[in-house]
């Protein structure tokens, strides 16, 4: 079996663009996580609050972020994608947010096989009122469980590149030494 973190290539064009696996759609209230030890998709919680995941939401793949989970991805796409769906993407900004204290970088990218987003190169360059949902969803999801997070402003493309290199240098490092299995 194809492992979805380990097995499949980010590309040759990252950080720029790269290829993402998505695990939560577009739409969904319901939180789905990769498991890092199968490579299935399991189901983590449905969402405390009324809000629902306001772009599909997954990883890069080969990359480990500061949290020890594969680098967060949002991808906007006109439609909702299905979980383990291969999806080719651009990066246009990035989102930090402090979750527990700790950083925890979103890479927001666009499909670039969606008419509706491809032209996109930057994240201020998308409707001011998307990019206001995005952040507002971030703030909100996690309130009704009693949990508080900050979600700083969103930066643009260049600011994410060091921080999807960085994912894939500790990836890589991490990969040599060996992941718990």
């Amino acid at each position: 079996m194809i492992h979805p973190w380990h097995d499949v290539t980010p590309g040759e064009d990252i950080p720029q663009e790269f290829d993402a696996i998505i695990e939560i759609p577009f739409g969904s209230s319901v939180k789905y996580e990769m498991d890092k030890k199968s490579g299935l998709i399991k189901l983590d919680r449905v969402l405390f609050s009324a809000v629902f995941y306001p772009a599909n939401y997954g990883f890069i793949p080969q990359t480990l972020a500061e949290d020890d989970d594969p680098m967060d991805v949002l991808v906007f796409c006109q439609e909702a994608v299905v979980p383990l769906t291969q999806i080719h993407a651009r990066t246009i900004g990035l989102m930090t947010m402090i979750d527990g204290g700790k950083k925890d970088h979103k890479i927001i990218a666009v499909a670039t096989e969606d008419p509706e987003f491809n032209s996109y190169r930057e994240a201020a360059e998308m409707p001011t009122h998307r990019l206001t949902m995005l952040r507002r969803f971030f703030l909100d999801y996690k309130h009704l469980e009693g949990k508080q997070v900050e979600v700083e402003e969103i930066q643009p493309a260049a600011q994410a590149y060091p921080v999807i290199e960085d994912a894939l240098t500790r990836y890589s490092r991490q990969r040599r030494r060996g992941f718990d299995k």
